[in-house]
């Protein structure tokens, strides 16, 4: 175990975690930080993360605060988007828990590849305006048997802020079974609070259960950015769509595209228009509630 006391701890390198090793801070006082010549070196992947895991496995992250910087650096470098602030890539048995994101100009917490993984306890936050575009908060990405839970994303404190919780396969390597559920998520201004991307690999057994997705553009939203390969197998169950800016059917929840054995059940949408999931095999709708006020 490697612990970090109290304090701000300025980065110019990159931090990457070897196999079998705990970083652990003492909580939000633990600030690792980007300094001034952050920007100047990439990382393993041609990036800018704060901490990258690297294809290392049984890793922990806890009890501190990332903070890339974003606001006073120019983060828009070459390679902006190889890798992210918290990235963890390649790895097996991963656990972040208790990390807390500032100032991004990537995505904050990133999950690449990989499997077996845990986000749980966390904080993102997006906070600059007209500086930085696509600032996901937590982005799973071309990986499998991962948890998003009891996460805080808020990515619309200022207007650069994207997808609060994004699943995504890109190429054609898929993502599936992940869980998000009882998260706090408002998604920027130019994403959703929760994007499922799929392209031409695919995206299934999603379960999307008990979060609070709040004011977001909408609250939760397919996407197909380089191929049309199915989204199926996804549970969507007990969330709150409250305040988001859509207000007409789909500002809750919006399938635009086929799916197939989509289960949405028992939602509530306050504020925050309805619910669309297209006819298709095996997709279940019901005892979802819709209401003008909240």
């Amino acid at each position: 175990m490697v612990k970090i006391p109290a304090g701000t701890f300025v980065i110019n390198g990159k931090l990457r975690m070897l196999s079998n090793v705990k970083l652990e801070g003492v909580g939000p006082e633990t600030i690792l930080k980007a300094g001034p010549s952050f920007t100047s070196n990439t990382g393993p992947a041609g990036g800018y993360p704060i901490l990258t895991t690297a294809g290392a496995e049984n890793t922990t992250l806890s009890n501190f605060t990332a903070d890339q910087s974003g606001d006073t650096l120019d983060g828009n470098v070459p390679g902006r988007l190889n890798e992210y602030m918290i990235d963890v890539r390649d790895s097996l048995n991963s656990l972040v828990q208790g990390v807390h994101t500032r100032n991004p100009f990537t995505y904050s917490i990133a999950f690449v590849g990989g499997s077996k993984w845990c986000v749980k306890n966390s904080s993102t936050q997006s906070a600059t305006n007209g500086k930085y575009v696509e600032l996901d908060g937590i982005h799973a990405m071309n990986t499998s048997n991962g948890d998003i839970v009891g996460n805080v994303v808020d990515q619309r404190k200022g207007t650069d802020g994207d997808d609060g919780i994004a699943v995504h396969a890109y190429g054609d390597e898929d993502a599936h079974d992940i869980r998000i559920a009882n998260n706090s998520v408002r998604g920027g201004r130019h994403g959703a609070g929760i994007d499922l991307a799929g392209g031409s690999g695919a995206i299934y057994n999603i379960d999307v259960t008990a979060n609070m997705v709040w004011g977001s553009p909408r609250g939760l939203h397919d996407a197909y950015y380089d191929g049309t390969k199915q989204i199926h197998h996804i549970q969507i169950v007990g969330n709150n769509f409250r305040d988001n800016d859509i207000k007409t059917t789909g500002g809750a929840v919006d399938f635009e595209r086929p799916v197939t054995y989509v289960t949405m059940m028992e939602n509530s949408a306050c504020n925050s228009g309805g619910y669309r999931l297209p006819v298709g095999n095996g997709n279940v709708s019901g005892r979802n509630t819709q209401s003008l006020e909240c």
